[in-house]
């Protein structure tokens, strides 16, 4: 009898990640405000040692992702030759559009413009038009290419080694050039447990965000009480919504989910745009753009070390911290829906049409209500301030179909929270599986319920925010990684594309040296040719 196997989700990667976050849980149900003060200090000395370190590795990573896509190197395909993609191009950006932003995008497309209104990056006067021009500036900024080119290299470098190389699925296989193919085992398991412990602390804080978010929307709406019953409630819902849009696979659940977020999206976006402050909306977006791209390095690298300004750090250091420690799970799941395209068409793809998006979504709803707080003397900046969550609400309370906008980005949220956690539970599948391009349902269907429950018992004991500050501090050694997987990428490449030169100057020397041969061969006399009776008769 053959010795009974361990199902293949049950290795190292997969027992040290859960007994690692289920401690961190456990820290956080029994004394939270402990773990708060940990994570804060932990990542208030990360962020203060190294936030010019992590402004310098993502602006050079913008710069890798767009240098690669216009060099010759842009022209390869992730994957043969011969291959075509498997998704439209829609829904492709769609599926891109909902991992990358999640609900994230919804809850600060207002809030944040608000904030830096109130309180701007550079220290001048809040509430004035030129601190609405800068707010509408950093925004732009802060959710523009930067963000999404940790995404880009993550993505790139395991669709390379994936589809091109066909090699292994793994953060840690991306690094071969660099360590090695073989060998380094505690290295990899080191690597890969990170990636899994990012990724569910990731979007666990991000769902239970999300969570708080509809909870308030409801009671802004219907007047549904805010408690941890209805949050509770919430929670086993999209829990329910989640998997079963996870057992219905990729080429369903997540497309369908993720083309109706973007055609969502897209409508909210008209509708708004029509109903609100129409040319103000245009003229925003396009002066917007304009000090965007005018003071893209300087505010790449924003940090006020001579007059002790912290807005940098607290918000561009950490947004970067977050996107760093949640790119092992969009970049594994952008990897796996794009094989076929062109390392050029990718870079693009991921690099511009999303932060576009971000961009003029910023534009049309923080530009509504920068508009009304400017010229219509309403307060939403101090609802902000008051209540973050009740940015969005507070600004359609000015519109005469608000509670029919309300109602929709409502939906949008919860849309956008399913999609996430079951791109997550995908992407954790393939993690600890050795990376299984197709994990299997109990697998997908044990992070889902481990995510719900870690999300649950936090709502209860009011540690959210404490383990969200934790999955930053995951951020400074991915950064290490990300640039080693940005150095392992190049070099793999350059290789590649020399062989095929060599075997092509081989074969033309070859095709010389036997036309050359065939030429002399004709250009040699010829000896008559002699027939004997005898070779016909009998020696043939």
């Amino acid at each position: 009898m053959k010795p009974k196997t361990r199902a293949k989700h049950m290795n190292i990667v997969f027992w040290t990640s859960t007994a690692v976050i289920t401690l961190l849980v456990l820290w956080g149900t029994v004394n939270p405000a402990g773990l708060s003060r940990w994570a804060d200090t932990a990542y208030s000395f990360t962020t203060d040692a190294f936030g010019w370190f992590y402004l310098l590795s993502v602006l050079a990573i913008v710069l890798f992702c767009f240098g690669l896509a216009v060099s010759k190197y842009g022209r390869i395909k992730l994957g043969r030759d011969d291959e075509k993609p498997k998704y439209s191009y829609f829904a492709w950006i769609g599926m891109l559009f909902s991992t990358g932003f999640g609900a994230g995008l919804v809850f600060w497309g207002i809030a944040e413009p608000m904030s830096h209104f109130a309180n701007t990056p550079t220290g001048m006067e809040g509430y004035s038009p030129e601190a609405g021009r800068q707010a509408m500036q950093y925004s732009f900024f802060n959710w523009g290419v930067h963000q999404w080119s940790v995404f880009t290299i993550v993505g790139l470098a395991l669709a390379y080694f994936q589809f091109r190389k066909r090699e292994g699925r793994m953060i840690s296989d991306t690094l071969n050039p660099v360590i090695g193919k073989s060998g380094k085992k505690p290295l990899r398991n080191a690597i890969n447990i990170l990636a899994v412990i990012a990724t569910v602390l990731g979007v666990a804080t991000s769902v239970g965000m999300g969570i708080l978010q509809i909870n308030g929307g409801l009671n802004y709406v219907f007047d549904v009480p805010q408690n941890t019953l209805f949050l509770l409630i919430i929670t086993g819902g999209l829990l329910l919504l989640y998997l079963t849009s996870a057992l219905t696979g990729l080429d369903k659940g997540i497309k369908i989910l993720s083309t109706l977020n973007l055609s969502l999206a897209i409508g909210l976006i008209l509708v708004v745009l029509f109903l609100g402050p129409t040319q103000f909306i245009l003229e925003a977006l396009a002066l917007g753009m304009g000090d965007y791209i005018q003071n893209f390095f300087g505010m790449s690298l924003g940090l006020s070390p001579y007059d002790g300004n912290t807005w940098s750090k607290g918000w561009t250091v950490g947004y970067w911290a977050w996107v760093l420690a949640w790119s092992p799970f969009v970049g594994t799941f952008i990897a796996r829906i794009s094989k076929g395209r062109t390392i050029r068409e990718f870079v693009f793809g991921v690099l511009i049409v999303p932060p576009f998006i971000a961009v003029v979504w910023i534009a049309v709803f923080g530009g509504t209500a920068l508009y009304m707080d400017l010229f219509q003397q309403t307060n939403i900046a101090g609802a902000v301030q008051n209540d973050v969550t009740s940015a969005l609400f507070a600004t359609f309370d000015n519109f005469p179909v608000s509670t029919v906008l309300s109602v929709t980005f409502i939906l949008l949220i919860v849309t956008f929270l399913v999609t996430s956690a079951d791109s997550a539970t995908f992407v954790l599948g393939m993690m600890t599986t050795n990376g299984d391009p197709n994990p299997g349902n109990l697998v997908k269907v044990i992070w889902g319920v481990l995510m719900s429950a870690i999300v649950a018992v936090l709502i209860i004991s009011s540690g959210l925010q404490g383990l969200q500050t934790a999955s930053l501090v995951a951020a400074l050694p991915f950064t290490v990684i990300l640039l080693l997987m940005g150095v392992s990428l190049f070099k793999t490449i350059r290789a590649d594309e020399a062989v095929p030169v060599e075997a092509e100057k081989m074969a033309e020397t070859a095709e010389e040296g036997l036309q050359e041969n065939i030429e002399v061969y004709k250009a040699a006399p010829r000896k008559k040719k002699v027939t004997y009776p005898g070779a016909v008769r009998g020696h043939q």
